[in-house]
């Protein structure tokens, strides 16, 4: 006779006593959670949440030193779980760690789990940062200054006024006033790392939460302050690898440092404000040199306007009357302008061969330097993306931008003569515009993709790949990607693409039984907490947990506390569809965020809330999810993977047959033979 559906065998857990195989009643068990309980379970019995938080609330209050350090190492330790968490806050907790900072009797050790107790407890997004008092961040604050050589305490507290920053207005205002960039800077020049992370990311955050009107102030201390080469020389060209945390705040340095450009990008020009009038003045008398020529000329108002109109004209302006008219179009606006006075003024032997080389063309073969500045203009700043918020996941910084106080104009400088190099070689004339504008970008894009260390070596990636070699880079991806349409072809296509589908599709299941380190993103951007999921190797259960740092290597089975039945699972939805990308807060706003999560949601309301670390990953995941479910694979990976296999088997099948042409139909079926006498009947 079977045994009862509600009964469940399980091994029960204790400590000081070996596992013990027990039958439960799901029934009559006295567990919250006794439905999910499933057969082969492991449970282990600990002190309740509620019983832990109230007794470390007592000890962490203890006369005796020795004990009072155990304790708050032991409420460190427990704070990162939820249940206790919460349990914790509800006894006032976080208000006596307060308080015990504030009294400042405490150093050393105890000062740092009594920090590091609070950071995790307030990552759990249960209390508001408004409730802190000035005394507090005042105390935060000035351990920034007075504990720079313990890298506990002061990473701690970088973390915490990051979060104040990020996270309450008022918080910012009190944290901008109690710390500087001056006392910031001297921990950019050390040699640890995850310091020097910690610091920039409360640069940042003092950044990003800056009112319009005070950011381009603070971009001037920063300037003052000479941020960027402290970065470059103690950071980016420091003797060591630059790890994923620190690239990712670099990224976000980068782009608030481009968003400074949008207001002028958004600001059209008032063609009747003297003032930028004046700057069109100026490119035209840097190219042609004619102050001297106005100066002595009595002719007459008729005679100037037509030499600016013609200068005008040389000068590249689409509107050669009143070339003002040109920089009303937003996005580039005003930076356009700002960039072409820039690249006149500083590179002014390239500026003037650049307008007297292309006026002395053909009209229809000139490169129009006007009309180029300003669409090579509005191209980087969409390559750049400026005007867009950091992405919460992103490590794509360029160290070339470090480099330079103005690297934008720099860059900018570089491009407008790799178009005009670019227009000379491709023998352009006007109506070839929009597609030298397609062949500059792609130089641009290929040459960004490596990287370089410096602005000469940008410029030194551009050289090597002129017109020419874009061709022939093209012509060999065309080659390598080369579509085989005659009939034959697609049909041993159709025949052997199941084959390639269930390799892409074990290549999926086996990335999932390596398992992935997935990071927890929260209100405070990331944070150092990380989670590992992976699927077993008979591929019908998958087992997760947390764990306290990155792991090197896989995470062994039994380390992970919690699983799941692949059975379990109803469904996998992904972006928006998911339950934590539905929640308010910051992360729903982020589109590359959306573009990373993924959930399993399993039982009634069960759920299992993912943010990839890249979008590899993602696709391998979502993939192999729904390989599991028996669903189609979707992902752009698997396209590409399926692609590319099916090109290689292919190609390898039709080696044999190298140097012979294959028709485009099959061989006609020949005639019926007169007789069949040939035939040997066996019978």
């Amino acid at each position: 006779m079977p045994p009862p559906a509600d009964i469940v065998k399980v091994a029960i857990e204790w400590p000081g006593a070996f596992p013990k195989l027990m039958e439960i009643d799901q029934v009559s068990a006295c567990v919250p959670n006794r439905n999910e309980i499933k057969n082969g379970a492991i449970l282990r019995l600990t002190t309740s949440p509620a019983q832990n938080a109230q007794q470390l609330h007592e000890r962490i209050q203890s006369s005796s030193m020795d004990a009072k350090l155990e304790a708050l190492k032991d409420l460190a330790n427990y704070s990162r779980d939820v249940t206790f968490a919460q349990e914790f806050i509800n006894l006032d907790g976080i208000s006596l760690l307060t308080q015990m900072v504030e009294s400042g009797t405490d150093f050393g050790d105890m000062l740092s789990f009594t920090l590091t107790a609070f950071v995790e407890l307030m990552d759990h997004g249960i209390v508001s940062w408004d409730t802190f008092s000035v005394a507090f961040i005042k105390k935060i604050a000035s351990y920034v200054n007075k504990f720079a050589s313990d890298i506990s305490i002061l990473q701690r507290s970088l973390a915490i006024l990051e979060s104040m920053v990020l996270n309450s207005h008022d918080l910012y205002q009190k944290v901008a006033q109690e710390i500087t960039i001056g006392q910031l800077i001297p921990h950019l020049q050390g040699t640890d790392q995850e310091i020097q992370t910690y610091t920039i990311a409360v640069i940042n955050a003092l950044f990003l939460k800056a009112p319009d009107d005070k950011r381009q102030e603070m971009a001037n201390i920063l300037a003052q302050k000479q941020l960027r080469s402290i970065i470059l020389t103690h950071v980016i060209r420091a003797q060591r690898a630059i790890n994923n945390e620190m690239a990712h705040q670099l990224y976000v340095l980068q782009v608030l440092t481009f968003n400074l450009l949008e207001d002028r990008m958004m600001t059209k020009m008032d063609p009747q404000d003297q003032a930028q009038r004046d700057i069109i003045f100026e490119l035209r008398r840097i190219a042609f040199d004619a102050e001297s020529e106005l100066n002595n000329s009595s002719g007459s108002m008729e005679k100037r306007k037509s030499m600016y109109t013609r200068d005008y004209k040389k000068l590249g302006f689409i509107n050669h009357v009143n070339p003002a008219m040109d920089f009303t179009q937003t996005p580039p606006g005003m930076l356009a302008l700002d960039n072409m006075l820039y690249f006149a003024k500083h590179h002014q032997d390239a500026y003037i061969r650049i307008v007297l080389e292309n006026s002395s063309r053909e009209d229809k073969h000139e490169c129009p330097f006007g009309r180029s500045s300003i669409e090579l203009t509005k191209m980087l700043c969409e390559i750049l993306k400026v005007g867009e918020l950091p992405s919460e996941t992103c490590n794509d910084f360029h160290p070339m931008f470090f480099t330079h106080d103005r690297s934008f104009e720099e860059f900018f400088c570089i491009c407008i003569q790799l178009l005009n190099k670019t227009w000379k070689e491709m023998r352009a004339t006007s109506e070839d515009f929009n597609k030298v504008m397609q062949v500059v970008k792609e130089q641009i894009m290929r040459a960004l993709t490596t990287k370089p260390s410096s602005l000469d070596q940008f410029k030194s990636k551009l050289q090597n790949l002129s017109y020419t070699e874009i061709l022939k880079i093209r012509q060999s991806e065309r080659m390598n990607q080369e579509d085989f349409q005659s009939r034959p072809i697609l049909e041993l296509k159709e025949k052997i693409q199941p084959e390639i589908l269930e390799l892409i599709k074990q290549q999926r299941l086996n990335r999932l039984v390596e398992g992935t380190c997935f990071r927890k993103l929260n209100s405070r951007r990331r944070q150092d907490k990380f989670w590992y999921c992976r699927l077993s190797p008979n591929h019908k259960v998958l087992h997760y947990g947390d764990l306290e740092e990155s792991p090197q290597g896989e995470v062994p089975h039994d380390s992970l506390q919690d699983k799941l039945p692949v059975a379990d699972i109803k469904a996998v939805v992904t972006g928006k569809d998911c339950p934590h990308m539905k929640e308010k807060g910051a992360l729903k706003q982020n589109k590359e965020v959306l573009e990373l999560a993924f959930s399993i949601l399993y039982d009634s309301s069960g759920q299992l809330n993912f943010i990839a670390p890249d979008k590899h990953e993602y696709c391998v995941w979502t993939d192999g999810l729904n390989a599991l479910l028996g669903k189609d694979m979707l992902s752009d990976l698997t396209r590409n993977d399926l692609d590319t296999l099916l090109s290689m088997e292919i190609k390898l099948r039709l080696l044999d047959l190298e140097n012979i042409q294959i028709p485009d139909a099959p061989p006609p079926i020949p005639k019926e033979p007169s007789n069949y006498d040939f035939v040997y009947d066996c019978n």
